[in-house]
């Protein structure tokens, strides 16, 4: 089996069937300037960054674990699922995570399943666009 063929069967759908995960031996730094290298190679941009340590500190006063949501968008995607449902904006840009398992202290780095959006809008018009999504964000996270 090659090494991308390995990558791409290391990234797994996580148990609630809702998200791409995969562990990676990279520190949490290592695995954010990486994922946001290989979401660039698939066409994604960075809107936005949470960075969800930092803020629950602020906000809260209380410690968590390193972890960032990044706000990942592929235009021409983009407009190709608002083209074919409006709405689907209320769950647009997809979710890329990166956080450090609070158990294991394993680096994690996971993404939305874009089959989500089709399941929860039930507009079969995304599919294909998803099965797309969904292909680019697992070469993303296989490349991480």
């Amino acid at each position: 089996m090659s090494q991308t063929a390995t990558a791409v069967a290391a990234v797994q759908s996580n148990r609630a069937k809702y998200g791409l995960i995969r562990e990676v031996n990279l520190t949490y730094a290592q695995a954010v300037e990486r994922v946001t290298a290989t979401l660039k190679e698939q066409g994604f941009g960075i809107l936005t960054e949470i960075d969800v340590k930092k803020t629950l500190k602020a906000k809260l006063d209380k410690d968590f674990t390193p972890y960032i949501i990044l706000g990942a968008c592929n235009p021409p995607l983009a407009f190709r699922s608002l083209s074919a449902e409006p709405d689907v904006g209320l769950l647009l840009p997809c979710n890329v995570c990166v956080y450090e398992h609070p158990a294991t202290h394993k680096t994690i780095v996971a993404a939305v399943d874009p089959q989500t959006l089709v399941d929860l809008t039930r507009n079969k018009d995304l599919a294909p666009i998803a099965a797309e999504v969904r292909g680019k964000l697992m070469a993303a996270l296989a490349a991480v």
